[in-house]
């Protein structure tokens, strides 16, 4: 019950804040990752989160990806990485009235899946964010699992870490789901385990992201077997 209450607590928080932020980010163009930064440390704090960290994150890295179980991994990896994170989107989202501003704001980067032409957009709009310096963050699940099982890759992240030639920097983040399961409405204060893998150069002709999927499944499941996440 308790949980349930925070997690309407948060709804409203979010409500109200996103939209302090985005006005902020139209306001103060080119202050947009200090602003993001500032509102991720608050998220943080007022959710009650504590940091677990294993392995080192290289943010030379031109693409980050990681499991995707709830809105709080976003969250997390904004607030864990220094460079101002270009991530991927659905049109959907920023299809949302008002809040998929939260997408245009920042020139995240949105992408149309049921349209041919929106991997050519994808390509040219992340070969654009790397030339401004910042890294593509990537849900190579396309969607949200249910905490327990990581989804298969799809092949987006793929495709443009080969056209691209980009370095891959993997991450395995756990126990968000537990802390905000904004589906059922649920909050509740927790330790976030973040786990960095050794960087992947991506190489076309290679088996890369084939075995980088293995091994983020193993390292999961592991994890999952080691701890009551």
């Amino acid at each position: 019950m308790l949980s349930r209450i925070r997690g309407f607590i948060v709804l409203i928080q979010f409500s109200i804040t996103v939209a302090i932020v985005v006005v902020a980010m139209y306001l103060f163009k080119n202050k947009t990752h200090e602003i993001i930064k500032i509102w991720m440390k608050v998220q943080t704090y007022l959710l009650g989160i504590k940091f677990q960290i294993e392995g080192e994150l290289d943010d030379s890295c031109d693409m980050v990806i990681m499991n995707h179980q709830s809105l709080l991994d976003i969250i997390v990896m904004e607030h864990l990485h220094n460079k101002h994170l270009a991530w991927v989107a659905k049109k959907e989202i920023t299809d949302l009235f008002f809040f998929g501003h939260i997408i245009k704001a920042p020139q995240m980067i949105s992408v149309d899946r049921e349209n041919k032409a929106g991997i050519i957009h994808l390509l040219k709009e992340a070969k654009d964010r790397l030339s401004k310096g910042r890294p593509i963050a990537m849900f190579p699940e396309g969607t949200r699992s249910d905490g327990k099982h990581m989804l298969k890759f799809k092949p987006g992240a793929k495709m443009i870490a080969n056209k691209l030639n980009l370095r891959v920097q993997p991450a395995i983040i756990l126990n968000t789901k537990k802390i905000l399961d904004s589906r059922r409405v649920k909050q509740e204060p927790g330790i976030v385990k973040v786990i960095y893998l050794k960087p992947v150069q991506a190489q076309k002709g290679t088996t890369w992201f084939e075995d980088l999927e293995e091994e983020m499944n193993r390292v999961f499941k592991e994890e999952l077997e080691k701890n009551d996440f």
